[in-house]
C-alpha cells in the first residue's frame, strides 16, 4: 500500500517530465497513481489509510486527493478504500514536491532565454534541469552567446572580448558556455576536434614558448644582441628565418640543454618532454639537419617516434646500444610502459626500446657523463 513519502518520491521523479511538458505546452495533470495492494491485516490497514488521509489535499489544503471504492471485506464486511491518488493541478504539484519558487525563477529564465536565443528551446527541453542549474547568471551568459553569435570566431584573447561581464566570467563558466554555444552557432564556427575552448570557438591562447640556446655568437656578431638563449611563442619562432639550415639539437634534459658545448651554426632547443609536439608547425625545421638526444627509456624512444613523425630526418644521439651498455650500471627503474610497437624507429632503436620497456629500465641523460657527451656531440661537428 502506498505512502503519503511514496508519492512525494513518485511526484519528485516526474518534476523533470513537468518542465518537459511544461515547455511544449503538453498537458500534464491529473497524475493517477495506485495505492496498490492493501493490506489484509485489518489494523494495518486502518492505520495506512488514515495516513493517507491526514496527508491530502481535503486535510492540508494542496497535494494529492484520494479516489475510494467500496470493496467487500471477508471480516468486516463493506469498506470504503483508497484506491487511487490523484495530483490534479500544477499547483497541487509544485507545493508537494516543494518547487514552487524554484518552477517560478525557472519560468523567468525561459522568458528570458525565449526573448533573446530562441534557439535555445531545444536544448531547454532536452536539459530542463541545466536551465535551474544556471539560474542567476543567465543575463551574463545570453550576453556571451549573442556576442559569438554576431562576431563568431573573434581571434581575440577571452579577456579582450567586448561582453558587459566581468572578464573572469567566461573562464569560469566554460562548460556551460561551451555547451550552449556549440547549440546556436553554426558548425562553420567551431573547430569540432579542437582540444581547448580557445581553439574550438576561434579565440586566441597563451601559446606555449620554444626555448632555444644557441651555440654561438650569431645575434652578437649579426646584430650586436649579447644573447644566446631565448623564449619565444611558437607562432613567433616559426616565422624566425634566422636559424633556417643551420643544425638544431634538441635535448629533453635541461641540465643537458644548458651544457651543449659551442658549435658554430648550431641551436638546441629544449623539448622537455612531449612536449617536441610544440614544434609541428615550424616548417623551416625541414631544412635543418635535427639531432634529438633523449633518455634511454621507453619514452624517450616514443617522444623520438613522434618526433620524427613530423620530421622524418631526425637522426638520434646517444640513444643506442653502446651508450647503454656502457652506461648500463647506472640505470634506474622507469614507469611501465606497455607499448610494444613504435613506427619511425630503426631496427636497432626499436630492439632497444623493447628491451628497455620490457624490463622498465631507464638510463637519464645526467647519467651519461659529460665527456662522453662531449665526444659523441663532436662527431656531430665532423659529420
Amino acid at each position: 500500500m502506498i505512502t503519503p513519502g511514496d508519492i512525494r518520491q513518485k511526484a519528485a521523479r516526474l518534476y523533470l517530465p513537468f518542465l518537459r511538458a511544461w515547455l511544449q505546452e503538453e498537458a500534464f495533470f491529473p497524475v493517477v497513481f495506485a495505492v496498490g495492494k492493501l493490506p489484509t491485516d485489518y489494523l494495518e490497514l486502518r492505520k495506512g489509510a488514515r495516513d493517507l488521509q491526514a496527508q491530502s489535499r481535503e486535510q492540508r489544503g494542496y497535494g494529492y486527493a484520494l479516489e475510494y471504492e467500496v470493496q467487500q471485506k471477508r471480516f468486516s464486511g463493506p469498506q470504503t478504500l483508497p484506491v487511487r491518488v490523484v495530483i490534479a493541478t500544477e499547483r497541487d504539484f509544485l507545493r508537494l514536491v516543494e518547487k514552487e519558487e524554484e518552477f517560478g525563477l525557472f519560468r523567468q529564465d525561459v522568458a528570458r532565454i525565449r526573448e533573446r536565443l530562441p534557439q535555445l528551446e531545444a536544448w531547454m527541453v532536452q536539459y530542463p534541469q541545466r536551465v535551474i542549474e544556471q539560474h542567476g547568471i543567465w543575463s551574463d551568459l545570453l550576453a556571451v552567446c549573442c556576442y559569438f553569435l554576431e562576431r563568431p570566431r573573434p581571434q581575440l584573447y577571452i579577456r579582450e572580448l567586448p561582453i558587459s561581464v566581468h572578464t573572469k566570467f567566461i573562464e569560469q563558466h566554460r562548460g556551460i558556455v561551451r555547451e550552449l554555444l556549440e547549440q546556436i552557432l553554426p558548425a562553420e564556427a567551431v573547430t569540432a576536434e579542437a582540444v581547448t575552448f580557445e581553439q574550438r570557438f576561434g579565440l586566441r591562447e597563451k601559446e606555449p614558448l620554444v626555448r632555444v640556446r644557441l651555440l654561438d655568437e650569431q645575434l652578437n656578431r649579426r646584430y650586436e644582441l649579447p644573447l644566446t638563449e631565448l623564449s619565444v611563442p611558437s607562432s613567433q619562432f616559426a616565422a624566425l628565418n634566422l636559424l633556417r639550415g643551420q643544425r638544431c639539437i634538441i635535448t629533453e634534459n635541461e641540465m643537458t640543454f644548458l651544457t651543449l658545448p659551442p658549435r658554430r651554426d648550431t641551436f638546441a632547443l629544449f623539448g622537455g618532454g612531449f612536449m617536441v609536439s610544440n614544434l609541428e608547425n615550424i616548417s623551416w625545421l625541414t631544412e635543418c639537419p635535427i639531432f634529438y638526444w633523449g633518455d634511454l627509456d621507453a619514452q624517450g624512444f616514443q617522444i623520438l617516434s613522434r618526433l620524427r613523425a613530423l620530421f622524418p630526418h631526425v637522426a638520434s644521439v646517444m640513444m643506442d646500444q653502446g651508450t647503454f651498455s656502457t652506461f648500463a650500471t647506472f640505470c634506474v627503474a622507469s614507469t611501465p610502459c606497455f607499448i610494444r610497437q613504435l613506427p619511425h624507429l630503426t631496427p636497432e632503436e626499436h630492439d632497444l626500446f623493447l628491451h628497455l620497456a620490457e624490463n622498465s629500465l631507464r638510463l637519464e641523460q645526467e647519467r651519461i657523463s659529460h665527456t662522453y657527451a662531449l665526444k659523441q656531440l663532436e662527431q656531430l661537428q665532423q659529420g
